[in-house]
């Protein structure tokens, strides 16, 4: 194959890729800051971040530095061996949380995987083959295995692949009540997110997580946070647990965590870690020392208080910016969120249209999220410069409008 046969465009993704994905109609080609260009040179302000992943930005130059100062030593030295890297990532995650062992992996599902796996076997351990019952919540979501994905509370990602594991249970997200009604002797996990991300980002009541804790503690069932989304500062705290006044058992961490660079972890006890004996669990690339170097300093970046400080400062502009439109446009019901995770739920008039607004604001220079059919999502890099943010709303104001008032010029039906 010669070069020439190599050139790519967007119609060549239909072409060559399993199509589990539709891309949008532009590539992007490169990224500085919380700006992205296309490759036809269009810039585009970035308020989805990799799907909250980007949280210091594209290219940011303290991370290139790791990057190449990393790859040029040791990229990959698989797991008969440890690295610097990843024992310096340990101990910084464990001085800045409850934990004090790590589990790395590549991606939060995996991370959520080692979690319900570390959960049922402490049960066995300790109480036999009957306590194996995991709870989770409606509209949750914790990855695309079939584990999580069965775990997870939207039907739709697990039908259609034959039996699902057994032994999970679905509750409603936020109801005490049903909580305290199943957490029984046969629990052996409650997993959950402290603010639903893909379920239409869902801030949990202080009192549903207390409730949580309350029932784990009397029926020796482990609580597990799943952070994947909330993690590495996007709720304004270097993990949102730390606003609860709850701690959990477990934590899972990802997203973030390398900026883009694939790397998720499993932060518990030493007493619960004891439990995964050597060969119980496992993973390739987890750890390498490429991604723990880039992820370490992504850690000591992000934990710095100034840093956590400017999330909660842009939280309160963009929720300022997202009322002007609203002033104007009359199109979100509630907006919802933490740091800069933040949901607008779309009023009824727009209900499932989530995907037009995305749609449009690509059109005019944004890159934007939803959160399910009915809900614009922004997850924006935590250092976002305020003049793109505020160049990323007058531009979204335009997309709105172009959406707006193709609807009102629609003939009734």
């Amino acid at each position: 194959m010669n070069d020439h046969d190599l050139t790519v465009t967007r119609q060549t993704f239909d072409e060559v890729m399993v199509p589990v994905f539709s891309p949008a109609a532009f590539v992007p080609d490169r990224g500085l800051g919380s700006r992205v260009w296309d490759t036809q040179g269009r810039d585009y302000i970035d308020f989805a971040g990799g799907i909250a992943v980007t949280a210091l930005g594209h290219a940011h130059p303290e991370l290139l530095k790791v990057l190449a100062e990393q790859g040029g030593k040791l990229w990959h030295i698989g797991n008969g061996y440890t690295n610097e890297p990843v024992l310096r990532l340990a101990k910084r995650l464990e001085a800045l949380t409850f934990a004090d062992r790590a589990f790395f992996a590549n991606s939060g599902a995996e991370a959520n995987e080692a979690a319900l796996k570390l959960a049922r076997r402490v049960a066995f351990d300790r109480h036999g083959v009957e306590k194996d019952e995991i709870i989770s919540f409606t509209q949750s979501f914790h990855g695309r295995t079939f584990f999580t994905v069965s775990v997870g509370g939207q039907p739709k990602y697990s039908e259609g692949f034959g039996p699902v594991p057994q032994g999970i249970v679905h509750l409603p997200y936020n109801d005490i009540e049903a909580a305290r009604k199943a957490i029984g002797a046969k629990t052996c996990a409650v997993i959950v997110e402290p603010i639903q991300g893909e379920g239409g980002v869902i801030p949990a009541d202080p009192a549903f997580l207390k409730a949580l804790r309350e029932a784990c503690d009397q029926h020796g069932a482990l609580l597990i946070f799943d952070e994947v989304q909330t993690g590495v500062g996007r709720s304004g705290y270097f993990y949102a647990y730390e606003d609860t006044g709850v701690t959990p058992d477990i934590l899972t961490t990802a997203k973030a965590l390398g900026n883009g660079f694939p790397i998720g972890a499993m932060l518990t006890t030493e007493a619960l870690a004891a439990h995964f004996k050597v060969g119980v669990h496992g993973t390739t690339y987890g750890g390498n020392p490429l991604g723990a170097a880039i992820a370490e300093k992504v850690v000591e970046l992000i934990s710095d208080p100034k840093l956590l400080e400017g999330v909660r400062s842009r939280s309160v502009a963009l929720k300022d910016h997202l009322a002007e439109l609203n002033e104007r446009f009359g199109i979100f019901k509630e907006v919802r969120g933490k740091g800069l995770l933040i949901g607008a739920e779309l009023t009824d008039a727009f209900k499932g249209r989530a995907k037009d607004f995305v749609t449009a604001a690509g059109q005019h220079g944004v890159i934007m999220l939803m959160a399910g059919p009915d809900v614009v999502r922004f997850v924006p890099s935590l250092i976002m410069p305020l003049d793109d943010m505020n160049e990323g709303f007058a531009r979204l104001a335009k997309a709105i409008e172009a959406v707006v008032g193709a609807t009102a010029d629609a003939p009734a039906r």
